[in-house]
């Protein structure tokens, strides 16, 4: 597999030292009981998706994004309905790419045998080089594993601004202004680095021409196939709204790929006792299947 090209709705789910912040007030160290709730708690984001594809998301175009440790069940059972299914590679909350079992990642895929292997990791392409070269060249053994045992690989780099950019020019004028230079950067030192991509995660833009770039880069030397998709952030549904409506219609834009801004605030409902179940698995699915029908409408 080299590139993906379909529509690709993604509920990612992967979320770890998130959920045991959010719900713990913890970083490790969980019980076993903590763990089993928050294993709950995916498997009701895991029906809010199938659900959300009774409701009009096709399945063909639908995929699950979420880690091995709570939702292995999960994957499997996505993989026997024919869902694509996206596996997370990386520990989470960590401030450097490493992989969550360490050299044994391999074995940990050809277990679950997902249609893409996923990478997350803090990037600046105009950052600490040495910090970046250790980062690339762990990642360099994935994604040749990848190639060579044909599986995909989803990319998913995040920039952040310093905190000089905080107090200067915000979030906002950062995103605006100076991410898409960096996204494009980022990308061409991937591909210097000689990795191959399948399907890049990105931070939304709101100006089309920002994406066009990303996936002009993306897609450089011959790579035609690669495909981009649109992440959440954990921003507003109207932000997440605008980035995907700016990315809408570009020729590599393939897709969304929203998670918290999906499923937290009923989760979070359902956990303080708020609603019940069922309605939680409710409000997951619409969200769901807003966000699709805002790409594909």
């Amino acid at each position: 597999m080299h590139g993906y090209t379909k529509p690709l709705a993604i509920l990612p789910f992967d979320h770890r030292s998130f959920l045991t912040r959010t719900l713990f007030n913890k970083t490790k160290d969980l019980t076993e009981e903590e763990k089993e709730i928050i294993k709950e708690f995916k498997k009701i984001i895991y029906q809010g998706f199938l659900k959300g594809i009774e409701m009009g998301v096709p399945q063909d175009e639908a995929a699950i994004l979420v880690d091995e440790e709570y939702g292995a069940d999960l994957l499997a059972d996505a993989r026997k309905r024919g869902i694509v299914t996206i596996l997370t590679t990386e520990k989470s909350g960590t401030e450097l790419f490493e992989f969550q079992y360490g050299d044994d990642f391999d074995e940990h895929i050809e277990t679950i045998k997902p249609t893409f292997a996923k990478v997350l990791l803090h990037y600046r392409a105009d950052g600490d080089v040495s910090k970046n070269q250790i980062q690339l060249e762990r990642i360099k053994l994935l994604a040749d594993w990848c190639i060579a045992n044909e599986y995909g690989l989803l990319m998913e780099p995040l920039i952040s601004p310093t905190e000089a950019e905080k107090n200067s020019i915000g979030q906002e004028r950062f995103d605006n202004e100076i991410r898409p230079g960096l996204t494009v950067e980022l990308i061409k030192q991937f591909h210097a680095a000689g990795i191959e991509v399948d399907v890049w995660k990105i931070e939304g833009f709101n100006a089309p021409e920002a994406y066009r770039a990303a996936v002009a880069e993306a897609r450089a030397d011959g790579r035609d196939d690669v495909g981009c998709v649109v992440l959440g952030r954990s921003e507003t549904e109207a932000h997440v709204d605008g980035w995907i409506k700016a990315g809408k219609g570009i020729d590599g834009m393939i897709g969304f790929a929203v998670g918290r801004t999906i499923f937290w605030d009923a989760l979070d409902s359902f956990h303080k006792g708020q609603i019940d179940r069922e309605t939680a698995i409710g409000e997951i699915a619409e969200n769901y299947l807003h966000f699709y029908e805002v790409f594909s409408g």
